[in-house]
């Protein structure tokens, strides 16, 4: 920066006044003076950051990442999945079986699948072949039956119209799959707000059946685990099968007694303490809320409160997030699966990891309502992509990140929120785009500006990998569709996954991050050593 400044040919007296420009020398260079000593001060801050009032947005922040040692690792299986019974309902189990679900299943692996939900309290289990003979009602092989007879209906129909062979319409299957899901989306939701359900029967051999109606304490559940615990060991094939629970609710202060009973009863029963999270009612749910730090601030509350209790029976016990969907009520179209609510998910994703808790378990990867990941006529939505992103590119050891630069001052009785999240882990290693020792960032920008990072420290100077995911369309937060680097996502017309490729930024670009997105860095070549080794 240079400063120009004409002086007089000759030198004033002594008495005489300094010339203007001076003025603003001192300053600059009084500002240089400041920079410089709060560069060798070495001011670094763990996460979050935000600008100070008045401020442009032209603000440089710098990042740096600790490399030795991860502060935390996290289950090779973090990311995972949760199916509701009511796939079972009407004969939806046999579509588990669709090439294009199971190729958007395994884009997601590895991860649990825990098969639960609202409809278990309705589930029964019976040892007989076919229960229909026996209930008077359809069972399964009903359903199955009727499946199998629409299919040759429908062949038979299009043969008949364009005399062609049932192997040309692959598509027959996919039809009515969203026939049937547009039918089963109409019962579900009758149920709902009856709040009446009907009994699903599985042919099964186990008669164990939930009580339904019945409270229990958390010393009672406790006792009931460790004697579930103690029939499950004798037989073979359950020998060596893990236990988990209580699977509680919010941990509100009746909950947290619930949980306090069962810990001090049975914590050495469970292999991990499970609880479920809700963000929002979702009866009155807006998109700029998904946007709210306050609301993505809860979960780490709920965090401490779980930790608090299994540490003082259990210390170390492992914890999991068995059941997190953004919405309640079976979530709200057009906002729970949406671009927005993927906010509130990536959220998720890095303060569960970077507290410590071991596995999250989405629900639902395909089901009724608007929580899940695909829809109902089998397309991934946005919360699928990120989903994709993050098993590609991210790894369970979690790395703490350091930024130095301009925050607000807080104020008395305010606390403060802040719109711009990052998170480092790092590279997963089974992503042989990447050599071990590689970091990956993810990166939230709540702001309604860019954001400017300057990668520091062992990060300087690296080749960088960017992964931006924007809604795609007109519909902006609200889209169904997202774009990765400017190109749109959608499935392969052969029904494989899109190769997700990134942009290449040069080394020691200065990171920009676009107002109100979300997206992944890859800093190759760092040579972590925390990375290096599995």
């Amino acid at each position: 920066m240079r400063v120009l400044c004409a002086f007089p040919e000759a030198m004033p007296s002594s008495n005489s006044r300094p010339p203007a420009c001076l003025a603003p020398v001192a300053l600059f260079l009084a500002l240089l003076l400041h920079l410089s000593l709060s560069s060798q001060a070495g001011d670094r801050r763990p996460l979050p950051v935000d600008r100070a009032p008045g401020l442009k947005e032209k603000t440089l922040i710098l990042l740096d990442v600790s490399t030795k040692n991860p502060v935390r690792t996290v289950n090779e299986n973090f990311l995972s999945l949760q199916l509701d019974p009511s796939i079972i309902h009407d004969g939806w189990l046999d579509f588990l079986s669709s090439k294009r679900l199971v190729t958007l299943a395994r884009g997601l692996s590895p991860a649990f699948l825990r098969f639960g939900g609202k409809r278990t309290d309705f589930l029964q289990f019976q040892n007989l072949r076919n229960p229909a003979k026996s209930r008077g009602g359809p069972g399964p092989d009903y359903y199955l039956k009727n499946y199998e007879d629409d299919i040759v209906r429908s062949d038979v129909a299009l043969d008949k119209q364009k005399g062609c062979k049932i192997a040309q319409h692959p598509d027959v299957m996919l039809e009515l799959q969203r026939e049937k899901a547009a039918q089963m989306h109409l019962v579900l939701l009758k149920e709902q707000f009856s709040n009446t359900y009907s009994n699903l029967v599985l042919t099964e051999p186990n008669n164990y059946r939930t009580m339904h109606g019945r409270a229990v304490n958390g010393s009672q559940l406790g006792k009931d685990y460790i004697q579930l615990k103690s029939l499950l060991q004798p037989i073979r094939i359950y020998s060596r099968a893990s236990l988990y629970g209580p699977n509680i609710g919010r941990p509100r202060k009746n909950v947290i007694t619930l949980l306090d009973g069962f810990m001090k009863v049975a914590g050495n029963t469970v292999d991990a303490v499970t609880w479920q999270h809700c963000y929002i009612d979702g009866r009155v749910v807006k998109v700029m809320d998904f946007l709210k730090t306050r609301l993505l601030d809860t979960l780490s509350d709920q965090i401490r409160k779980i930790q608090k209790v299994v540490n003082t029976y259990t210390p170390g016990k492992k914890i999991w997030l068995e059941g997190v969907v953004t919405t309640s009520a079976g979530g709200t179209n057009n906002l729970s699966d949406s671009y927005a609510a993927g906010f509130l998910w990536l959220n998720t994703l890095g303060m569960l990891a970077n507290q410590g808790i071991d596995v999250v378990i989405r629900h639902s990867f395909f089901d009724h309502g608007y929580n899940h990941l695909v829809d109902q006529n089998f397309n991934p939505l946005p919360d699928y992509w990120l989903s994709l992103l993050y098993k590609r590119l991210i790894g369970p050891k979690v790395l703490a990140v350091h930024v130095a630069g301009l925050q607000r001052k807080p104020r008395p009785g305010r606390v403060l929120r802040d719109k711009l999240r990052i998170y480092a882990h790092c590279t997963n290693h089974h992503n042989h785009n990447y050599v071990r020792g590689s970091i990956t960032l993810f990166i939230i920008n709540l702001h309604r500006s860019r954001k400017k990072i300057k990668l520091a420290g062992t990060l300087r100077d690296k080749l960088v990998h960017q992964y931006l995911l924007q809604p795609y369309g007109q519909e902006g937060l609200k889209s169904k569709s997202v774009q990765l680097n400017g190109q749109p996502l959608v499935m392969v017309d052969d029904g494989t996954l899109p190769e997700l490729k990134p942009r290449p930024l040069r080394a020691g670009r200065t990171l920009v991050i676009p107002p109100v997105t979300m997206g992944f860095y890859v800093v190759k070549n760092v040579n972590a050593l925390a990375c290096r080794y599995r």
